[in-house]
């Protein structure tokens, strides 16, 4: 039987009194890697089993556990863990999200370390784009968390709702989620500020959220309806540059009436905006503009196709 390593750090031995939850290390031994070696640090899931290294971002497993080499079980003469029941305050895992990469996140983490989040997730993606990495990592560390210690309090700390999503469907599927895992939401600003528990009254204040969140993307989708008819009234219009432009149709239609074949007058005209600018447009888009200001005859069609 191998000895206790001397000089091990305290914390490892605290950890080694519990299986991991993650790896099935058995208790006495390091955790591995899903390639069979011995990992670098002990895995979160294992580590907050112990009260004291809760709020720890990372657990080194000691030279002396032989980290990198190939797994073996170590018996290090430690003794099976004791009552793990003892309650200490909230764990917080934060989360910030901008939309692009001109937009800063500095304000939303300052929030998060004010708040208390010892780990925080951090991204730029729209929440247009559906899997978002760093929220599913956060995710999985509170899920991690929560089922290697269900009596501790795990919390998913974000600056405001929009962070997290931004409709209806989207935050009712993530506060399920939420629910599910027994994980509690805080909100640092906005009209909702607070922690919701999953359970009791915070699984009405869930669905509160989840209509404010469709209000606010109705008001930004009014919002810009109201900037498009603006524009409008203006003489802006969105959307791609016309292939065929007011100039080019009247020659068009000239050449047209002057018995021009349409695949001829294709080769005659010129794109002159857009990413096809100095091209000619398609024979189909000749023809569409035709049609905009009159069918064309059934003699130029026929022509067309000899």
């Amino acid at each position: 039987m191998s000895h206790r390593p001397q000089g091990a750090p305290a914390a490892a031995d605290s950890v080694e009194r519990h299986d991991c939850p993650q790896c099935q290390a058995p208790a006495g031994s390091p955790c591995r890697t899903r390639s069979g070696t011995t990992a670098a640090k002990y895995h979160t899931a294992r580590f907050v089993l112990v009260p004291a290294l809760r709020d720890e971002l990372a657990v080194p497993t000691p030279a002396s556990r032989r980290p990198g080499q190939p797994w073996t079980p170590i018996d290090n003469g430690l003794g099976t863990a004791g009552s793990t029941t003892q309650q200490t305050g909230p764990i917080r895992i934060g989360y910030a999200r901008c939309s692009t990469s001109g937009q800063e996140l500095a304000g939303q983490l300052d929030l998060l370390e004010r708040s208390g989040c010892r780990r925080v997730f951090s991204e730029k993606i729209s929440t247009r784009v559906r899997v978002r990495p760093e929220l599913e990592n956060a995710l999985v560390l509170a899920r991690e968390i929560k089922q290697a210690a269900p009596d501790q309090v795990v919390i998913l700390t974000v600056a405001e709702m929009k962070r997290l999503a931004r409709n209806a469907a989207e935050l009712m599927t993530l506060t399920a989620a939420l629910q599910s895992d027994g994980i509690q939401l805080e909100l640092l600003t906005g009209p909702l500020t607070g922690i919701y528990d999953p359970t009791g009254m915070g699984s009405m204040l869930f669905a509160v959220l989840a209509v404010a969140a469709q209000l606010d993307r109705d008001y930004i989708r009014e919002k810009t309806l109201e900037g498009q008819k603006a524009a409008a009234a203006r003489g802006r219009h969105g959307g791609r540059p016309p292939v065929i432009d007011p100039d080019s149709l009247i020659y068009a239609n000239a050449l047209h009436a002057a018995g021009t074949p349409v695949p001829d007058i294709a080769k005659k005209l010129t794109i002159k905006t857009g990413k096809n600018a100095g091209q000619h447009p398609s024979v189909a888009s000749v023809y569409r503009a035709l049609a905009s200001t009159g069918e064309p005859d059934e003699h130029s069609t026929l022509r067309s196709v000899h």
